[in-house]
C-alpha cells in the first residue's frame, strides 16, 4: 500500500505541473520549442534524467560485477563529446533556427536524406523507448502491482497514457520542469539508497570510500589489452561519438537545448549536464561495489544476471520498505523522464518532418499534432505490450541492437553535411543507409568469428563511417547539387 501511496503522490505532483505550466495555453510554438523560454540551468538538470533510463538505474550498479569501473572510461569520453555538440551541432541549429533538427539534412543534401534521417530516428526513438518502459512495467508488475492482480497490460497502458497526460498540452515546455522533478527524485533516491547500504555495512562515510577504493571491482582503466573492448581508447572515443550521436543528432536531446532562450546558454546548459555525469555515474557504480560487499556479509546469493543485483536488494526486504519505496521512486523517475521526452520528440519529427504542419494554420496543426501524439502513444503501448507477448528476454537485446544500429546512418549523414562541400545522390541515401547498418553487422560477426574480436561501442563508428563512405562514392561537386539529387 505504501507503494501505490507513493506513486499516486509522485503523479499527482506531475500532472499539477503539467496544468500550470500548461495555464497559458498549448500552442505548437510552446509544445515545440517551449517558446524559447526555458531557463537553461533548468534544461541542464532535467536532462541529466532524461538520458538515465529505468534501464540505467538498474544496470549500472550491477555493472561492476562483470566490467568493473571501466564504464568511467566511456563516461569521460561523454564530456569531450558535449563540448563537440556545444561548439560544433548546438551553432548550427540554433543559425538556422531549427524546430526539427533533421531539417537541415533537407536543406543540406535533399528531401530523401531528411525523411531517411528522420525515420531513422522515429524507429531509434520508439524500439528504445518500448524497451526501457517495458522492463520498468514489468518490475513494476512482477514486485509490485502483480500480487495486487493488475494485468501487465493495464500497467503499460496506464505509464503511457499518464505520460500522454502531462505532455498532450505544452510538451517541452511542461517536460522541462517535469524532468527537473524527476532528476531531483533520481537522485534524492540513489543518495539515499547508498546511505541505507553503508549504514547496513556499518562503515560510515569514509568507510565506504574505503570499501570501494580497495575493492577489487574498483579498477577503472584498462591500457594493457587492446583486444579487450574495456580497453581504454575504445571506450573514451565511443564516448565521445556515442553523445553526439545519441545527444547531438537526436531530436529528443536537442529539442530541449533548442528551448533556450539562445546559443549561449543553450552551450552553458551543455557543459554542466555533460560534466555531471562524471559524480552520477560514479554514484550509481560504487553503490554496485558496496552491494557486492554486503551480500556475502548478510548470507546472500547474487542473481545470475547482474540487472537483478539492485532489485533483489530493493524489493525482497534485505534493506527495509523505506528503500523499496525509494527504488520504485528511482525506476519511476529514470523511466518517465526518459520516455516523456521521447514521445514529444517523436511528436515534432512526426508533424515538422513527415506531416510538415509549420505550413498550417496555428489551429489546424495544433488538431494534427495532438492526433499524432495521441496516436503515437497508442503505438507504444502495443510496441510494450508486443514484447510482453513474445516473453523472450532476446528480443529485448534485438531491440536494442536494432535501436543503436540506426543511429550510425545518420552519424553518416550529418559528417557528409557538415564536413564535404560535395552532393550526393539524394534519392540514393535511403538504400545507403539501410545498407550501412546490414554491412556492419556482417563484418562484427566475420570478424568475431575469424580473429575472436568482438565489436563494442566502436560499431557506432563503423556504421557511420560505411554511410559516409557509401555517400561520398555516389556524390560530386557541390555546383553539380542539381544534377546529383535526380
Amino acid at each position: 500500500m505504501m507503494i501505490l501511496i507513493t506513486i499516486v503522490c509522485y503523479f499527482s505532483i506531475l500532472l499539477l505541473i503539467a496544468r500550470t505550466t500548461g495555464r497559458k495555453g498549448g500552442s505548437n510554438a510552446a509544445f515545440f520549442k517551449g517558446e524559447n523560454r526555458s531557463p537553461w540551468f533548468i534544461v541542464s538538470f532535467g536532462m541529466i534524467g532524461a538520458s538515465i533510463s529505468g534501464v540505467t538505474f538498474v544496470s549500472v550498479p550491477g555493472m561492476v560485477r562483470e566490467m568493473d569501473m571501466t564504464y568511467m572510461q566511456t563516461v569521460f569520453g561523454f564530456f569531450f563529446g558535449y563540448i563537440v555538440v556545444a561548439h560544433v551541432l548546438l551553432p548550427l541549429y540554433y543559425r538556422l533556427n531549427l524546430t526539427s533538427i533533421y531539417s537541415y539534412l533537407g536543406t543540406r543534401i535533399g528531401l530523401h536524406t531528411y525523411r531517411t534521417g528522420s525515420l531513422f530516428f522515429l524507429i531509434s526513438r520508439m524500439l528504445g523507448t518500448a524497451a526501457k518502459l517495458y522492463l520498468v512495467c514489468l518490475i513494476l508488475h512482477t514486485y509490485v502491482f502483480g500480487a495486487m492482480g493488475v494485468p501487465f497490460e493495464v500497467i503499460a497502458a496506464v505509464s503511457v497514457g499518464l505520460v500522454w497526460l502531462y505532455t498532450n498540452k505544452s510538451g517541452i515546455r511542461t517536460i522541462v520542469w517535469t524532468d527537473t522533478l524527476q532528476t531531483l527524485c533520481l537522485i534524492m533516491a540513489l543518495i539515499c539508497i547508498i546511505v541505507f547500504v553503508t549504514g547496513r555495512l556499518d562503515v560510515g562515510f569514509e568507510g565506504a570510500l574505503q570499501t570501494i577504493a580497495q575493492s577489487e571491482h574498483s579498477r577503472i582503466f584498462v591500457f594493457d589489452d587492446w583486444m579487450s573492448s574495456r580497453n581504454f581508447f575504445k571506450q573514451f572515443f565511443s564516448g565521445i561519438f556515442i553523445v553526439i550521436v545519441m545527444t547531438g543528432l537526436d531530436q529528443d536531446m536537442m529539442q530541449k537545448n533548442l528551448s533556450c532562450r539562445n546559443l549561449r546558454e543553450a552551450q552553458k546548459n551543455m557543459y554542466c549536464y555533460g560534466f555531471s555525469f562524471v559524480p552520477l555515474n560514479l554514484l550509481f557504480l560504487g553503490l554496485g561495489i558496496l552491494l557486492l560487499t554486503l551480500a556475502p556479509q548478510m548470507g546472500l546469493t547474487l542473481p545470475l544476471l547482474s540487472d537483478d543485483i539492485l532489485p533483489m536488494f530493493a524489493t525482497q526486504g534485505h534493506l527495509g520498505q523505506a528503500v523499496l519505496v525509494l527504488f520504485t521512486i528511482g525506476i519511476i523517475a529514470a523511466a518517465f523522464s526518459n520516455s516523456d521526452s521521447a514521445l514529444t520528440a517523436m511528436t515534432t519529427s512526426v508533424c515538422i518532418d513527415l506531416l510538415g504542419i509549420e505550413k498550417e494554420s496555428e489551429e489546424i496543426a495544433r488538431r494534427k499534432r495532438q492526433r499524432v501524439h495521441l496516436a503515437l502513444s497508442l503505438l507504444l503501448i502495443g510496441c510494450i505490450c508486443l514484447v510482453e507477448a513474445l516473453n523472450n528476454k532476446s528480443v529485448i537485446d534485438v531491440i536494442y541492437i536494432i535501436a543503436s544500429y540506426t543511429y550510425g546512418p545518420l552519424l553518416g549523414m550529418f559528417a557528409f553535411g557538415l564536413f564535404t562541400r560535395r552532393a550526393t545522390k539524394d534519392r540514393w541515401v535511403p538504400l545507403i543507409a539501410v545498407l550501412s547498418p546490414v554491412l556492419c553487422y556482417i563484418l562484427s560477426r566475420v570478424t568475431e568469428l575469424q580473429t575472436g574480436y568482438r565489436f563494442g561501442y566502436e560499431l557506432l563508428m563503423l556504421n557511420g563511417a560505411l554511410t559516409f563512405a557509401g555517400m561520398f562514392a555516389l556524390s560530386s561537386k557541390r555546383n553539380d547539387q542539381n544534377k546529383s539529387k535526380n
